[in-house]
């Protein structure tokens, strides 16, 4: 990546932060992709992250998984960052969360794939593991997704109560 790169950047290397605690999908940032040529994934994983039960108000905790195959843009991993942690105090299901997110990523970036995954710590006595993903349509990312998606949980791991 040269200078000229992240030259649309606001949040690299910005020591004045502003963190947003409400959900906000307009602090995510991109910049361009240098191996268009390239299929390839980068991955995230968030291990900390937190949001309301709309109907209680108490707090859940999940590690986030996000997992895409650059397209021409790309997400720029602080905003990304200061994106899931908007979610702090925003009221959704985990289902919600997880195709928000998904949803906020495809209309930022345009990937050629995409797939988020939650792994909700239990509360109750039971955890909620989300999973949802996308391919650009017309193309063989739209097969890939439709097949991780039917051949997503055939071995799951084992539960460990987290």
């Amino acid at each position: 990546m040269t200078k000229s790169d992240t030259k649309d950047l606001t949040l690299l290397g910005n020591q004045h932060t502003d963190y947003h605690y409400e959900y906000s999908p307009d602090v995510l940032e991109t910049f361009e992709n240098q191996h268009q040529e390239n299929n390839y994934f980068v991955k995230f994983n968030a291990p900390e992250f937190t949001s309301l039960c709309p109907m209680t108000g108490q707090p859940d905790f999940a590690a986030i998984y996000i997992s895409y195959i650059p397209d021409v843009r790309m997400v720029e991993s602080k905003s990304l960052k200061l994106y899931l942690f908007s979610f702090r105090n925003h009221g959704a299901y985990h289902e919600d969360c997880v195709n928000i997110m998904m949803k906020d990523l495809v209309k930022l970036m345009d990937p050629r794939y995409i797939e988020v995954w939650a792994k909700f710590t239990p509360r109750g006595g039971l955890s909620i593991d989300p999973y949802c993903n996308y391919g650009k349509p017309g193309t063989m990312f739209e097969e890939m997704a439709n097949k991780r998606l039917m051949q997503h949980d055939l071995y799951p791991e084992k539960v460990d109560n987290r």
